[in-house]
């Protein structure tokens, strides 16, 4: 038995034009999943999806704005109309436009991170997971909310981005006991700091990036696809007996 595939399995991967997402879509479809790309714009996911398709992957693209419960519905539809089931659902896309400390946050701000960041996990949830339970042969499925191991640790300059990914935490451990009864598994990744747009204020800087290297057990920041193979494990057999956990993928930041 191949614990890792995923063969027949349609995964629904959001923010997946770029980044830790792209890598989660590409080893997805490399190891047999249906992949749906999906991030804001079409433009942006169409090359993803087409890049896939060359190398022998199924991959489509539906955009969507994760902030917006219509254009997640849509996605949600227009997947199971093209693909007819979804197995898998990743909920990378999130957002993060506030430095500072929490004195200074607007209401404006709050609110936008806590819906993209936390609401329209839930607003996922509800969409695709009650469509897994109902599908017969109890089989289940499979969700991953990203997370970062900035829930489980204080800041003063990033602390709504944390609280936020904090709530992905348990959310994840609430939805795996509700969901568990059908064979459902919801488990998050917390990455620490990995090459990607969305981190690139934090590695582009080389005193930082250097401070950071050497504070890491393994001497590096992460890569994209080191948080995919994860991801890969935890929507596949390999992951059948986990569910409501948070896997650090840090390079051994969070012991020291």
């Amino acid at each position: 038995m191949n614990l890792f595939d995923l063969s027949g399995k349609v995964a629904i991967i959001t923010g997946s034009s770029r980044g830790i997402g792209r890598a989660i879509a590409e080893q997805m479809a490399a190891h047999g999943a249906r992949v749906v790309i999906s991030s804001r714009k079409q433009d942006a996911c169409e090359p993803v999806a087409a890049a896939i398709r060359a190398r022998g992957g199924q991959a489509i693209a539906i955009a969507a704005n994760i902030g917006d419960k219509q254009q997640l519905t849509d996605l949600v539809n227009k997947t199971v109309a093209a693909w007819g089931r979804i197995d898998v659902v990743v909920s990378n896309a999130a957002s993060n436009p506030y430095y500072g400390p929490l004195s200074g946050m607007g209401d404006e701000v709050f609110e936008k991170v806590m819906n993209n960041n936390v609401r329209a996990s839930i607003w996922l949830a509800n969409l695709v997971l009650p469509g897994i339970a109902q599908r017969s042969g109890g089989e289940g499925g499979a969700m991953i909310i990203v997370s970062s191991i900035a829930a489980f640790k204080g800041s003063a300059t990033l602390g709504l981005y944390a609280l936020s990914k904090a709530a992905d935490v348990q959310l994840a451990r609430n939805l795996a006991l509700e969901w568990g009864k059908h064979n459902i598994r919801v488990n998050c990744i917390a990455p620490g700091l990995v090459r990607t747009d969305f981190a690139k204020a934090l590695w582009e800087n080389a005193a930082l990036l250097k401070d950071t290297e050497a504070r890491t057990p393994l001497r590096r920041i992460g890569e994209p696809e080191d948080i995919a193979g994860v991801a890969v494990m935890l929507a596949s057999r390999a992951g059948a007996w986990l569910t409501g956990q948070t896997i650090v993928v840090d390079g051994g930041v969070t012991t020291v």
